[in-house]
């Protein structure tokens, strides 16, 4: 019970991913090939059973390439484990860890422009209390670019209001990370932060930032309605919101770093903000960022594309004088 959380020291979050994998791998174990979970034995997780598995989570429940893989990650996870604790069956295990990856192509990352960010943080009327929430946390959300999870992870006490003003991010693997908060952010907080009600039952550091109409910790889906919500209208309300697909708040992160990559900040400062382990990961931001590659082309050389000429039909005074010509 305690190899994944305490030898592994794996995120809740990956541990609920593998549990999830497991718990279908069951279900298909009893629905094709009929053997019940509680007789499924360890000679049963052959590389041909586990193809199967990872063919009929494409097939019949209509995953995605990334999906499949993610479930084939936790099974080499478990084979890995396994090959230490029965190594009789070494040689089987083996066969299931060097089953492939499948090819997986990423999609054109969309990024949220400034401008349609700024229609999106300008829609939730601050004159309401929940306006207000809705307002300091959609900014609090773009300013820390935190993950939803760090989002709704964040205590009154991680907030620090004093010069330089810091909000604590609880991220993956249980590492935490503090991260500046503009000055606008900063006295978003201290107003909503005077204007909150707090459980008079609970230590006040120790209570959410962010909670719902029953006082409860926001939820990741209730963040997702919240910023669904305002997209929608801040499409209804501004014809140049161009963003036509669903907007998550993990889009919203990328928008940040992209924004910082545009201004100019240095590529460590933004892997530090945004929680990553390694500068390589922060990377996607810049060869994602359409507009930077545009400009880094036309700054690296003189363009030789011929300027567009006018129209001559266009040419008012060359029109007049072909007519007189032509009476």
């Amino acid at each position: 019970m305690g190899y994944l959380p305490g030898r592994r020291n794996l995120a809740k979050g990956t541990i609920a991913s593998y549990r999830d994998a497991f718990r279908l791998l069951l279900r298909y174990f009893e629905g094709q090939l009929g053997i019940a979970p509680g007789k499924v034995m360890l000679k049963d997780l052959s590389a041909r059973n586990v193809v199967g598995f990872l063919d009929w989570l494409e097939s019949e429940r209509g995953v995605c390439v990334s999906t499949r893989n993610q479930r084939l990650a936790a099974i080499r996870s478990f084979c890995s484990y396994a090959q230490s604790e029965s190594p009789e069956c070494l040689y089987g295990l083996e066969k299931v860890m060097a089953i492939p990856s499948k090819k997986c192509h990423s999609p054109a990352r969309v990024l949220l422009r400034p401008d349609e960010m700024r229609a999106i943080l300008a829609q939730p009327d601050p004159a309401t209390q929940q306006g207000f929430r809705d307002q300091v946390l959609l900014s609090v959300l773009y300013d820390t670019a935190a993950r939803v999870s760090e989002l709704i992870g964040i205590h009154v006490g991680d907030v620090r209001l004093d010069k330089p003003s810091t909000v604590m991010l609880h991220g993956k693997g249980g590492r935490s990370r503090i991260v500046p908060i503009m000055s606008k952010t900063t006295e978003l907080l201290k107003e909503y932060l005077e204007r909150r009600v707090y459980n008079p039952g609970v230590a006040r550091e120790d209570q959410a930032l962010f909670v719902n109409q029953k006082c409860q910790p926001m939820s990741r889906w209730g963040v997702q309605y919240i910023l669904d919500k305002y997209v929608e209208s801040a499409r209804q309300s501004d014809p140049e919101f161009t963003p036509r697909d669903k907007i998550s708040p993990h889009l919203v992160r990328h928008a940040r770093a992209s924004h910082l990559l545009q201004a100019g900040v240095n590529l460590i400062y933004i892997r530090d903000l945004l929680g990553h382990v390694d500068v390589s990961t922060t990377e996607i931001y810049s060869r994602a960022d359409t507009e930077m590659r545009r400009q880094a082309l036309e700054n690296a050389y003189e363009c030789l594309t011929p300027d567009l000429y006018p129209r001559w039909d266009d040419d008012d005074s060359l029109m007049r004088w072909l007519d007189s010509i032509a009476r």
